[in-house]
């Protein structure tokens, strides 16, 4: 049946994702646009398409045992030299990605993978793009904040296109899958 790459995001709520959506596309990420604006519970990860149900149900048991928890957004951090990225700080709300994105990756589940990098949540606002660009990014976000409450993660699929695709919400405290919602910008990503 072939493979799927999936993820599992929180998404950056409106206006906050467009903002900072469109901010990384004005540094000169060529990924801006396929990429909505999010905070990574699960990388990248091909399985096959076959265990998308089970995958689905996973999510949805985990959503269910969850609670919302604040997050608060300030300023900016880098992970360069190791890798080539500038990013948006969570300076709240790390401890309650931190528990999600172990409960969705853990052992006895079918997301279960090791990670390139130790665990860091953050929100990418420059990658891969030349030193001088994620400086100014570095430089002209350090003054960026936000603040919501999350209450749901995401789980999304890359097309063919490289473009990101939310195919669902997982509520918390129910685990009720919830359609996608419409896109960030001027985004391509369009809901299914």
């Amino acid at each position: 049946m072939g493979t799927v790459t999936l993820g599992v995001s929180i998404a950056v709520p409106e206006p906050h994702g467009s903002l900072l959506q469109e901010r990384r596309a004005g540094f000169g990420d060529p990924a801006a646009h396929a990429i909505p604006t999010h905070v990574t519970l699960v990388p990248p990860t091909e399985v096959d398409q076959d265990r998308l149900p089970e995958i689905e149900a996973h999510l949805a048991g985990v959503a269910a045992d969850s609670l919302p928890f604040g997050i608060r957004l300030s300023g900016t951090g880098t992970f360069r030299p190791l890798s080539p990225v500038v990013f948006v700080t969570l300076a709240e709300g790390t401890a309650g990605c931190d528990r999600l994105q172990a409960r969705l990756r853990e052992e006895s589940g079918p997301l279960v993978r090791e990670l390139q990098f130790p665990y860091h949540p953050h929100v990418t606002v420059a990658h891969g793009i030349a030193e001088e660009a994620m400086d100014r990014a570095h430089e002209e976000l350090a003054g960026f904040e936000a603040a919501w409450t999350c209450s749901s993660f995401a789980l999304y699929e890359q097309g063919a296109d490289g473009v990101w695709r939310k195919l669902y919400d997982y509520e918390f405290g129910s685990g009720r899958p919830i359609s996608a919602v419409p896109c960030q910008g001027g985004s391509p990503v369009r809901s299914s």
